[in-house]
């Protein structure tokens, strides 16, 4: 198919670096084979690195003596990560070796838990790293809610939290400082951009949702359907099911798709993983690359390779390198300086045109 890719489609907000931002404010699983040379190191290239969006006038701010907490030097402080799932998916991969090289590269101890996609044991794994002595928290949050007794436990010894990728539901300077996160209600408007573009913006297109209970599901969806009915009315989301943000799942929802839905002109998987699981079920039913047009969020190297190859029509990109923002952001509170309670990462997005140049900048 024939495509004139429109560059407004991936039209990226104004940018200010990352200590430039801090001072204004002061302001998504199963790992195949083929993944495992798959480099997610978090030091690809300096513009790989997450950066942050110009914060909007009026955003709230957070500082120490506000939170109700001590200014420290977090040099000689112990940081608690809490990563929320297995990690077989590159996005976790990647995010957890940025907050580890950071942490290294800062010289600062660095306790760690993976919570293996339980819920429960994230919270045990949360209040294990506060009795082991952490005195800053990131958290990459499982779900959304269920999190009263964590904030509990590090009220009770004045432990800041930094939450990162999804946002729970609380009262931010109060039970935590700072979300940093992309904005994922855009992520779904621009990946239902790249659909309209694909599609010709008519025919009967599938979601692949991810998993419930968290806010990146319910935003990214949210985005997606608001802007097919503003823009392209002539697209109409026939099925959506969830694939739980893997692959395999992924796969299987999408053999249960083209059973049903033969006509199924375009397929919105709402992380790279599920899209990947997609091209799978396509291929094994004998579809050839472009008979469904396939559009992801994340950016994985595999995703990008799907774009190169044919199978796969956009990528949104959701970057996973949090860790100099996450570091950056807790030196500057502790340091007593305001930090922005809703920090926003710029994204990129790969399509036809840039897809193979721009494969390196890929996790």
């Amino acid at each position: 198919m024939q495509r004139t890719t429109h560059r407004r489609l991936f039209a990226r907000p104004v940018v200010v670096s990352l200590a430039a931002a801090l001072a204004l404010t002061a302001t998504s699983c199963a790992k195949s084979e083929d993944d495992a040379a798959t480099d997610t190191s978090s030091s690809a290239s300096a513009d790989a690195e997450q950066k942050v969006a110009e914060p909007k006038p009026g955003s709230k701010t957070c500082t120490i003596d506000a939170f109700g907490g001590k200014k420290a030097d977090l040099k000689n402080a112990t940081v608690g990560f809490s990563q929320s799932e297995k990690e077989a998916n590159p996005f976790r991969i990647a995010e957890t070796q940025s907050i580890k090289d950071e942490a290294e590269k800062r010289g600062v101890k660095l306790l760690t838990a993976n919570a293996q996609s339980q819920f429960s044991k994230q919270i045990s794994d949360v209040q294990d790293l506060l009795a082991k002595g952490a005195d800053l928290l990131v958290i990459a949050p499982l779900n959304s809610d269920g999190w009263e007794p964590v904030f509990k436990a590090a009220a009770a010894k004045k432990v800041p939290i930094v939450t990162i990728d999804r946002k729970i539901n609380a009262t931010p300077c109060k039970d935590y400082v700072s979300f940093i996160a992309s904005d994922f209600v855009e992520q779904g408007r621009r990946a239902a951009d790249q659909m309209i573009e694909a599609t010709g913006g008519k025919g009967e297109v599938a979601i692949l949702l991810g998993s419930a209970g968290n806010n990146v599901t319910t935003e990214r969806t949210k985005g997606f359907k608001d802007q097919i009915a503003k823009e392209a009315p002539g697209l109409k989301v026939v099925f959506e099911q969830t694939g739980d943000f893997a692959r395999e799942k992924g796969q299987q929802v999408t053999e249960q798709l083209i059973q049903s839905k033969p006509g199924i002109k375009g397929i919105y998987a709402e992380n790279d993983e599920m899209g990947l699981g997609a091209v799978a079920a396509l291929k094994g039913a004998g579809k050839k690359p472009g008979d469904v047009e396939i559009i992801t969020v994340d950016g994985t190297r595999n995703a990008v390779q799907g774009i190169v190859d044919g199978w796969i029509s956009g990528v949104v990109e959701s970057n996973p390198r949090f860790g100099p923002l996450a570091f950056q952001t807790l030196d500057s509170f502790t340091k007593g300086e305001e930090v922005t309670q809703d920090i926003v990462i710029e994204d990129g997005a790969y399509d036809p045109d840039n897809a193979k140049n721009d494969i390196g900048k890929a996790y």
